[in-house]
């Protein structure tokens, strides 16, 4: 179930209602009954398998529970348990998402040495969301091992927390120490506190600014990418420099707009999910912007895998191998294949490049007086931080290595500065009136992020300080601008959000 079909704006809705109606110690369970059912809504026999993660998560939180003496024994179990649930979990999830990739990788080492290829014996269907609800469920374990939090003794609780349907298929990876301690508390909140008309008018602006980021930006200018990725040996270097920036903007719209309706649906329902963006493109640096882009996977993994490999605590050289492993992982965790894994290297080796050459730019900005308190300075590091990692997106979009150095090879040796004037880009899928929507759409999401890049304030809390006129204003807008000029998918068939693949 999508959440820009018409499906999800008749659950929702309906859930929302029943929720607000019923007695409080039977809400988690309503709320579990409609996740399940909008998981299933894709594959009902994958509902066994984040069961399955559940139940195994949950288990291990509780003999974690009963083995929390500082003793010898009882440290080498808590170890055991940790390295049974994280072993399960992820082997569930690298058989699943991770099998055509070893097998297409050992075919290919017994192709070199000329050795007879293996036979795929079965077909791997994805299912969607597992890489989420996985690292989702895996945090608790860790979290209650670490001593963080206390063990969930209701196993439905529990449930809902891995698998609370507005952020299950594509986040934000929620912590236990945010998600399931709101789980715990919500059969506490009365009628009057569920019906908040605050609460519920800002979840829907949120929930409405995020449909405007997939349905008018993110689907619109994706037209665009796909035409020019699809047939790139056929473009010169401003078609594919501009399809790679084009990329940029559709995936930040896309997946952003996921998380934006997820935490606004969640809102209504009087939860709060944590921050997954956070103008990822003002930073300035490839380290900034990790700091903004997908937050909730990036701290993921500084809190369970840099920082338990030694982090910064360490060496020169050793800090760049976690570094440089953490990214590596990011890549894999993205998509089973070669150039995911050469995407995550990369903004790890822009990390670790720029780390090296601190103090060496700092002395050549000191001897050439260079002000890098000025806008001209931070706005030059955000277009250089945008252009590097526009780069990395390329081999992020592309369907495979191969495709992806002959993209860039073919946008550095390939000149036509002329396709800026003759209108070589109206012929790219959008024609001027689509190019039109789409420059003035981004207008409106470069305004916002302004907004929240000066304000430190998202669009909910901006619109809640303004006049009456303004937010019914700009709430209005906002829904005649999607109803008049959202791209719906072929045949006004909703078009899928990028991260579901993962």
């Amino acid at each position: 179930m999508l959440f820009n079909s018409f499906h999800f704006l008749v659950f929702f809705p309906a859930v929302t209602l029943v929720y607000f109606l019923i007695p409080g110690k039977i809400r988690y369970l309503w709320l579990l009954a409609a996740s399940y059912y909008f998981y299933m809504s894709w594959n009902a026999a994958y509902a066994l398998l984040i069961a399955g993660s559940t139940v195994i998560t949950w288990l291990s939180g509780l003999l974690l529970g009963k083995y929390q003496d500082t003793g010898e024994r009882n440290v080498r179990v808590r170890k055991l348990i940790v390295a049974a649930s994280f072993l399960v979990n992820l082997g569930i999830l690298g058989f699943f998402k991770y099998f055509d990739f070893a097998l297409g990788n050992i075919n290919a080492v017994l192709g070199w040495f000329g050795r007879q290829t293996l036979e795929k014996p079965f077909s791997v269907v994805l299912p969607v969301g597992i890489s989420f609800y996985t690292f989702q469920a895996l945090s608790y374990t860790v979290d209650v091992y670490r001593k963080d939090l206390e063990p969930e003794g209701n196993l439905l609780k529990y449930a809902l927390f891995v698998s609370f349907f507005p952020q299950l298929v594509a986040g934000p990876i929620e912590r236990s120490k945010n998600l399931l301690l709101q789980i715990q508390r919500m059969d506490r909140a009365s009628i009057r506190q569920l019906f908040d008309y605050g609460r519920i008018a800002g979840g829907l602006q949120l929930m409405l600014w995020g449909y405007f980021q997939k349905m008018v930006i993110a689907d619109r200018i994706a037209i665009l990418v796909n035409t020019v990725f699809d047939e790139w040996y056929f473009y010169g270097s401003v078609e594919l420099a501009l399809a790679a920036a084009a990329f940029s903007i559709q995936i930040y719209c896309d997946f952003a707009s996921y998380s934006t309706i997820a935490a606004g649906a969640a809102k209504v329902l009087g939860v709060s999910l944590m921050e997954n963006f956070d103008t990822p493109y003002f930073a300035r640096s490839i380290r900034d912007f990790w700091r903004r882009w997908h937050i909730s996977l990036s701290t993921w993994l500084k809190d369970y895998l840099y920082i338990p490999l030694g982090g910064n605590r360490c060496g020169r050289l050793r800090r760049h191998m976690n570094l440089m492993v953490t990214f590596l992982v990011s890549g894999l965790w993205h998509g089973a294949s070669w150039h995911f894994v050469v995407w995550g290297g990369l903004h790890g080796v822009f990390q670790i490049a720029g780390a090296e050459t601190r103090e060496l730019r700092k002395r050549l900005y000191e001897k050439t007086h260079t002000k890098t308190d000025s806008f001209s300075f931070r706005f030059g590091q955000s277009a250089v931080t945008f252009m590097l990692a526009a780069f990395a997106w390329i081999f992020f979009r592309a369907e495979s290595l191969t495709q992806a150095c002959g993209y860039i090879q073919r946008m550095l040796t390939r000149p036509n500065i002329w396709a800026l004037s003759d209108g070589t880009i109206y012929r790219l899928g959008l024609d001027h009136t689509e190019m039109h929507i789409f420059f003035w759409s981004a207008l409106v999401l470069f305004a916002v992020s302004i907004v929240k890049y000066k304000r430190r304030e998202r669009l909910d809390r901006f619109l809640e300080k303004q006049c009456a006129w303004f937010r019914w204003l700009t709430v209005t807008g906002l829904f005649a601008v999607i109803f008049l000029f959202g791209i719906y998918g072929p045949g006004y068939d909703a078009g899928q959000f990028i991260y579901f693949q993962f």
